[in-house]
C-alpha cells in the first residue's frame, strides 16, 4: 500500500473528498493507541481519526458518574509504548483521560483527529481498491466524504448515546429522581438524599462507596449477584520496581506481571472454578463483619467469569456495607411508588433518587453500515478473523479488546498486527487483503463468550468466531501476543494487486 504525506487539511461540508491510507474511527483509548502505533511504526503512512465527541477519551470522556474508575489494572489498561508510571492500579476516570489527552499530545496525534465527526456508512470498491466513507457533522448534520484504502474502526461496541434501562414498572408515580449513570448530570448533588443504586456490576460497585460518602442513606438493589473481589488501590510491586529497576525493564515487567496474573485467575476460574469460589469468599468474609450474608448477597448461580468479575481497590464497597453507610438488598422491583420502591418481597425501599446502572447497549462497529462492491454487510453473516478482521470484507479492521482482561491488551496487539500487515502488503505491492474461511471451517460460535445481560441482549448483533485459528478468538493474550506479534499475517487471506 503506498504511503502517502500526513494529510493536516480539514474536512469540511462541501469539500472534496479527503484521501488517507488509514482512516480510524474512534479517538478513545483503542483509537489514539491506534493512531500512536501508525505514527510510531508507519511515519510515512497518511492517516485521520474520525471522532463524534468533542474530545479523545471515548468511555473516559462520556463516563463522568461519581468514583468512576478502571476495572482493569492500569498497568495493562495503558499503553505498552507509554506505560502508566504511578503505583496506582486502579486509576479514576479523570487520570485515565488526562493520560490518553497526554500521549495523544506527546506523539502527535491531535492534528490527525476530525472532532464532531460521527461515520454514518462504509462502501468498499473492488474496482478501486478504497473505501469511501461517509459522515456527519455532529454540530450541523453536514455530510462529509473520507476515502481510504484501509478502514481501522476503534469505536468500541456499546452506544455511547443510550444505555440500558429496563421496563420500570410504576416509574411515572415515583416524585424522586432518576438518573442512568452513563448520562449522570454534572449538578446533580445526592448530598443528604436517600439514594438506591439498581445494579450489581461494575458500576453500580464503583457507584455505591463513592455516593455513601455524601448521602443519607445508598441502598445497592440487585435482582442477582456477581462475583467482587477486593483487590489493592496501589500496587506494592510497582512501588519496589521504581526504586529498584529502570524504566525500560520495570515497565514491561509491570505489564507482564499483571497480564500473566489476570490469565492465570481466568484459567483457574475456568478449570478449578471452586477454588476460585472458596478464594473469593475468604476475602469478603475478612473485609465484611461476622454473620454477614454473602450466600445472598455475593455467590451467584453461575461461575467465575461465566460473566465478568467486579474488581473493588482497597475494598472500599465492602468497606462501605460494613460501616453501615451502604446497605445490600437482592430482590426485585415490584413497582415504584411515590415515595420509593416496592420489592416482590413486600419490602418497600423510601428513596429520592434512583440510579439505574443496569448495563449498557451495544452498538458493534459504531453503527456504521457497511457495503462491499454494493452489497450490504450483515455482521452476523461474517466470521470474525482473529477477533479482528471480518471473512470477505477487504482492508477492514475492527478492535475488540479482552473481555477477561484489560481491554487495552488485544488492542495494541491488533493495532501493531495492522502496521505488520500494512508492512507486508507494501513490500509485495499489495492493494487489498480479504480474510476467507476455508469451507470446512465448522461451526460457528457467539463472539463473546460471557452470560453478561448486555452480551445476551445483543448476540444477533454481532459477527460470529468459527471453530479453530485464525478464526477462533482465545481470550488468552500470551497466546495471542506470540501468535500476532510474530505468526504469519498471510494465511486464510486473498492478497489483491
Amino acid at each position: 500500500m503506498p504511503r502517502r504525506p500526513p494529510a493536516t487539511d480539514s474536512a469540511d461540508a462541501g469539500d472534496a473528498p479527503v484521501d488517507v491510507a488509514v482512516l480510524i474511527v474512534g479517538a478513545g483509548l483503542s483509537g489514539i493507541g491506534a493512531a500512536c502505533r501508525l505514527a510510531i511504526h508507519r511515519p510515512g503512512t497518511s492517516f485521520a481519526v474520525l471522532e463524534a465527541r468533542a474530545a479523545v477519551g471515548g468511555t473516559w470522556d462520556l463516563f463522568r458518574y461519581p468514583g468512576v474508575r478502571s476495572d482493569s489494572d492500569m498497568f495493562t489498561l495503558g499503553y505498552s509504548f507509554a506505560p502508566w508510571q504511578s503505583t496506582a492500579a486502579i486509576a479514576d476516570g479523570a487520570s485515565i483521560r488526562s493520560y490518553i489527552e497526554t500521549t495523544a499530545q506527546r506523539f502527535g496525534i491531535h492534528d490527525r483527529i476530525r472532532f464532531g465527526h460521527r461515520v454514518v456508512s462504509a462502501e468498499w470498491s473492488s474496482t478501486d481498491r478504497r473505501w469511501t466513507v461517509h459522515a456527519e457533522l455532529v454540530a450541523t448534520g453536514a455530510a462529509v466524504t473520507f476515502t481510504c484504502s484501509f478502514l481501522f474502526v476503534n469505536s468500541g461496541y456499546y452506544r455511547y448515546d443510550q444505555g440500558f434501562t429496563p421496563a420500570l414498572p410504576g416509574v411515572e408515580q415515583f416524585e424522586g429522581q432518576v438518573v442512568h449513570p452513563q448520562h449522570w448530570p454534572q449538578d446533580l448533588d445526592w448530598s443528604g438524599r436517600r439514594v438506591v443504586v439498581i445494579g450489581s456490576g461494575a458500576t453500580a460497585v464503583t457507584l455505591v462507596p463513592a455516593l455513601a460518602a455524601k448521602a443519607a442513606s445508598v441502598t445497592m438493589l440487585q435482582r442477582s449477584p456477581t462475583y467482587v473481589l477486593a483487590v489493592p488501590a496501589q500496587d506494592a510491586v510497582a512501588r519496589v520496581l521504581r526504586k529498584a529497576l529502570p524504566r525500560r525493564v520495570r515497565d514491561p515487567l509491570l505489564r507482564w506481571k499483571n497480564a500473566l496474573m489476570a490469565q492465570m485467575l481466568f484459567q483457574a476460574s475456568r478449570r478449578v472454578p471452586g477454588v476460585v469460589k472458596s478464594f473469593i469468599r475468604r476475602r469478603q468474609q475478612r473485609a465484611l463483619p461476622p454473620g454477614f450474608d454473602i450466600d445472598t448477597h455475593f455467590t451467584p448461580a453461575y461461575e467465575p467469569w461465566d460473566q465478568r468479575l467486579c474488581f473493588v481497590p482497597d475494598a472500599d464497597l465492602f468497606q462501605a456495607l460494613a460501616s453501615g453507610r451502604a446497605a445490600i438488598v437482592t430482590d426485585t422491583v415490584r413497582t415504584f411508588v411515590p415515595d420509593g420502591l416496592l420489592l416482590t418481597s413486600g419490602h418497600l425501599l423510601e428513596t429520592d433518587l434512583v440510579v439505574t446502572a443496569t448495563g449498557l447497549n451495544l452498538l458493534p462497529i459504531g453503527g456504521i453500515a457497511l457495503t462491499v462492491d454494493g452489497t450490504p454487510v450483515v455482521l452476523p453473516q461474517h466470521v470474525t478473523y482473529k477477533g479482528m478482521m471480518l471473512s470477505g470484507v477487504p482492508n477492514f479492521v475492527l478492535t475488540i479488546g479482552y473481555t477477561n482482561a484489560s481491554w487495552t491488551l488485544k488492542a495494541d496487539l491488533v493495532a501493531h498486527y495492522v502496521c505488520r500487515l500494512l508492512d507486508y502488503m507494501d513490500e509485495h505491492g499489495y492493494r487489498s487483503v480479504t480474510p476467507e474461511p476455508p469451507a470446512d471451517a465448522g461451526r460457528t460460535a457467539p463472539l463473546i463468550d460471557l452470560a453478561a445481560g448486555y452480551v445476551l441482549r445483543s448476540l444477533a448483533q454481532l459477527p460470529v468466531q468459527g471453530e479453530h485459528s485464525p478464526w477462533r478468538l482465545h481470550q488468552n493474550y500470551p497466546r495471542d501476543y506470540r501468535w500476532l506479534r510474530h505468526g504469519p499475517v498471510t494465511d486464510e487471506v486473498r492478497f489483491e494487486r
